[in-house]
């Protein structure tokens, strides 16, 4: 059910993406929209049970997580956050690279799905939130002519794949490493959604609507936590 829900979570995307790439406005909501979601799962979920672990130095795990996305965005050029490219004006995103990179930070986010004892986690949650906007742009970039061609469907399938192949293959890690998995993709939520949030507007003004979506993204985890029982 879990793999089932992150597969469809990115086809659901690109699908929009390949729909409505033409509106970025649409694709910079979702993501303001899944940013004031993502931070509120980190400091309500993820990082209450991270810093119940014994480890006093599990914290690291958190800053090497932030480390490792600013690594990673020199791959993706910013897709997490919402540099908008279309695949005519990417010239400088090397498809290699942009698969490494998504892969990677998939991978990632689906290990400590591993020994989810709940379908529906808060944690799940953050990550399908997570998927739409980013799959979104995916879908928008690699589109050509109202088609993706061969090279842009593996980029598809590799980034679809790479969260339920990391739910797999953690099932196999030992399960005292789950909270250092845990740790690392709280690293890279927070760094993603604090971008998200703290982008400067257009000469530095107050700008509502984004404050309103993060508002809302944050009321959305918030009732989801109040329903969530440990």
């Amino acid at each position: 059910m879990i793999i089932l829900l992150l597969v469809v979570s990115v086809a659901a995307g690109v699908f929009l993406g390949k729909i409505f790439g033409t509106r970025e406005k649409l694709a910079k909501d979702l993501l303001i929209l899944s940013a004031g979601f993502l931070i509120t799962i980190c400091l309500n979920e993820v990082f209450p049970e991270v810093y119940s672990s014994e480890d006093h130095n599990i914290g690291i795990w958190v800053i090497a997580g932030v480390l490792l996305q600013m690594l990673l965005e020199n791959l993706t050029k910013g897709f997490e956050h919402g540099h908008f490219h279309h695949h005519n004006e990417g010239k400088n995103i090397l498809p290699l690279a942009l698969m490494a990179g998504m892969f990677i930070h998939a991978f990632l986010e689906g290990i400590p799905l591993a020994n989810q004892r709940t379908v529906l986690s808060p944690y799940l949650f953050g990550i399908l939130f997570h998927n739409l906007p980013i799959s979104f742009i995916l879908g928008a970039f690699l589109v050509q002519k109202g088609r993706f061609s061969f090279s842009s469907s593996i980029i598809i399938g590799v980034f679809t794949l790479a969260s339920p192949l990391g739910l797999l293959l953690g099932q196999y890690f030992n399960p005292e490493w789950e909270v250092y998995f845990l740790a690392l993709v709280g690293g890279i939520f927070l760094h993603i959604s604090s971008v998200i949030i703290f982008e400067g507007s257009k000469n530095h003004n107050i700008d509502w609507r984004k404050i309103g979506l993060v508002v809302l993204g944050i009321l959305l985890a918030l009732i989801g936590h109040l329903f969530h029982h440990h």
